[in-house]
């Protein structure tokens, strides 16, 4: 039998149904995916009360600012440590790769008018929906004179999502409370914002959302309602399935 050292240093899974398979979900050929491997990362520590200890958690705080500097902090100090490694090829060090992890999952809140509270749902189709230069001709949502990523960013290379809705998330920099700001089927504060970040370094992402309120006027008294519940689906429906 194979130990599960040999199988993390050979660095993909060959799918042969090895019994002490280490990486997640298990025997799926060539994935690469293993727990070391993800980060998990979330606006606030309110979101997970504190059952994530056993992840490697990065919280960004609120908005997009926030999101896109501690998310690029967080994976440019992992590369400048890869500079100076000096592990070989067969090494079990992350640092052996350009991408300081193999996945990235974001979890938080978030409103929809189209999907009921209390779901959790995946998203992995990402807009910036506060992004409005259409009086210049761009559409809405699109950055002006950049070509690269798209106007909405669509993660590739995804092994991994047990839900398989792929809702469409539209970031901003405002709480939702009426349909001006509404655009995609769920609203947050982040999302875009760390899968752009991804989409640059190349890293393979995927956001989980637990829809706390309507996105409406009741959306702050649903929100406060609602939030501590949702930590406990993302466990259960995620989390679990990569153990």
């Amino acid at each position: 039998m194979l130990s599960r050292e040999f199988l993390s240093k050979r660095g993909y899974c060959c799918g042969h149904g090895c019994l002490m398979c280490p990486y997640i979900p298990k025997h799926i050929e060539g994935n690469k995916v293993m727990k070391k491997n993800i980060l998990i990362v979330s606006a606030l520590e309110v979101e997970t009360q504190g059952k994530l200890d056993d992840w490697d958690v990065l919280y960004t705080g609120v908005g997009k600012v926030n999101a896109t500097f501690n998310l690029t902090h967080k994976l440019s100090t992992l590369l400048d440590r890869r500079q100076n490694c000096s592990c070989e090829v067969t090494c079990d060090c992350p640092m052996v790769n350009n991408i300081p992890y193999n996945l990235i999952i974001n979890y938080g809140t978030a409103g929809s008018r189209k999907i009921k509270k209390k779901t959790l749902v995946d998203c992995t189709k990402f807009v910036q929906r506060d992004m409005d230069v259409t009086g210049l001709g761009f559409l809405r949502g699109e950055t002006p004179f950049e070509q690269d990523p798209p106007v909405i960013i669509q993660p590739q290379n995804i092994d991994f999502n047990p839900i398989g809705r792929n809702a469409t998330c539209g970031t901003g920099d405002c709480f939702v409370e009426d349909k001006s700001q509404y655009y995609g089927e769920v609203v947050d504060m982040e999302a875009y914002a760390l899968a752009k970040v991804c989409y640059l370094y190349g890293v393979p992402f995927i956001s989980f959302k637990y829809i706390t309120d309507g996105a409406d006027e009741q959306a702050h008294e649903d929100w406060e309602a609602n939030l501590a519940d949702g930590i406990v689906e993302f466990k259960e429906k995620v989390l679990d399935k990569l153990q």
